[in-house]
C-alpha cells in the first residue's frame, strides 16, 4: 500500500499524506537553524542588539513549533479505544495485524530519522549560539595574574607623566600616585598598554627621616618616604585621601582608614587586611625605586588567595 494511502483512523489528516506535512516540518526546522546561525553571527560581529534577539527568538520559535506540528500531524492521535472481545485472535487477524504495524511503523521511523535529524542539529546550533557568552564574553581565566603587579626589583617609581620621583620631589606630608616606569609613556603623559590598574600605588612622606612600619621592615622607608598599594583590601577602590595630622590613609568608597605608620593596619572601617607595603630605596642616580616586588597580592579578597 502506497505511504499516502495510509488510512489509520488514529492518524489526523496530515498524517495520511505525511510527504508534504513532513517536507513543511522540515523546513520549519531548517529555518531554525538559520535562524540560530544569525544568532551567532550577529553576537560575534557586534550587530545590532534587536538581530541578534530577533534571531534568536525565531530560531527557538521555528524549533519548538516543527517539533509540536510532528506530534501533532504525523504522530498517531489518539484517545486509544480498543474494542475487548475474545483474547485470542484468528491467524487472519494476526497477519493483518503484524502488516499493519510493519507499514506503519516503517512510515514514522522514517520521517523520525529525518526530522529527528533536523531537530538535534537545531538543538546543537543554539546550544553553540548560547554557549558564546561563557566562551567569549567572560574572557580568558585570570590565572596568577591576581597574585602579581608589574612592579619588579629595581623599578624606578614615576609618576602618571613619566617623571621619576627623587629624593627631594615631596615635602613632609606630601602624597601622589607612582607607577612602575616601564608602564608610563613618558611623551605623551599616560600609562600604556603594559600598566595595570593593580600597579598603582601611593607615596607619601610621612617625614623626613626614615621609621620602621613592621619589624623587619627597617630599611623600607627612606628618608621618610613610604608606599602601599593603593587598591582597598575590602572592594579594590583607590585609596587617595590622606589625614596627614591623623597620619592615615582614607578610602572614600566606605571610609576604611590604614595607619601609615604601623604598615596600614586597618584602624576603621570594613577592610579586612592591611594595605600591602613596597619596600623603597634609591638607585645610583638617585631615583626612588623598588628593592622587591610587592611580597602578597593587591586589592581585595578572591578564592585562590592565601594570604
Amino acid at each position: 500500500m502506497p505511504v499516502a494511502a495510509l488510512s489509520d483512523p488514529h492518524m489526523g489528516d496530515a498524517a495520511k499524506n505525511p510527504e508534504r506535512s513532513e517536507k513543511i516540518i522540515a523546513f520549519i526546522l531548517f529555518l531554525g537553524i538559520v535562524f540560530f546561525g544569525i544568532a551567532g553571527a550577529a553576537y560575534v560581529q557586534n550587530w545590532s542588539p534587536w538581530t541578534f534577539g530577533g534571531a534568536l527568538g525565531a530560531g527557538l520559535f521555528a524549533l519548538g513549533f516543527g517539533l509540536t506540528a510532528w506530534g501533532k500531524y504525523l504522530m498517531p492521535q489518539g484517545p486509544f479505544v480498543e474494542e475487548r472481545h475474545t483474547l485470542a485472535s484468528t491467524p487472519e487477524e494476526r497477519d493483518s495485524m503484524s502488516a499493519a504495524l510493519v507499514e506503519r511503523s516503517a512510515v514514522v521511523v522514517k520521517r523520525r530519522k529525518m526530522l529527528g535529524g533536523l531537530f538535534a542539529a537545531g538543538a546543537g546550533v543554539f546550544g553553540i549560539v548560547a554557549a558564546f557568552p561563557l566562551i567569549r564574553s567572560l574572557g580568558p581565566l585570570p590565572g596568577t595574574s591576581l597574585e602579581t603587579t608589574g612592579w619588579r626589583k629595581g623599578m624606578v617609581l614615576v609618576d602618571s607623566s613619566g617623571r621619576p620621583v627623587r629624593r627631594d620631589t615631596l615635602v613632609v606630608g606630601g602624597i601622589m600616585t607612582v607607577y612602575p616606569q616601564d608602564t608610563v609613556d613618558p611623551q605623551n603623559g599616560f600609562i600604556t598598554d603594559q600598566g595595570q590598574a593593580v600597579d598603582q600605588t601611593v607615596l607619601i612622606r610621612v617625614s623626613d627621616q626614615p621609621f620602621t612600619t613592621e619589624p623587619g621592615r627597617e630599611n623600607w622607608t627612606p628618608d621618610g618616604y613610604v608606599a602601599y598599594s593603593k587598591l582597598c583590601t575590602h572592594l579594590g577602590c583607590p585609596v587617595g585621601l590622606y589625614e596627614q595630622e591623623l597620619e592615615l590613609l582614607v578610602c572614600p568608597c566606605h571610609q576604611s582608614m590604614f595607619n601609615v605608620r604601623n604598615g596600614a593596619v586597618p584602624q576603621f572601617g570594613p577592610a579586612p587586611r592591611p594595605l600591602p607595603q613596597m619596600y623603597l630605596g634609591y638607585n645610583d642616580d638617585g631615583y626612588l625605586i623598588a628593592m622587591a616586588p610587592y611580597n602578597q597580592p593587591v586589592g581585595p579578597g578572591f578564592w585562590e588567595r592565601n594570604s
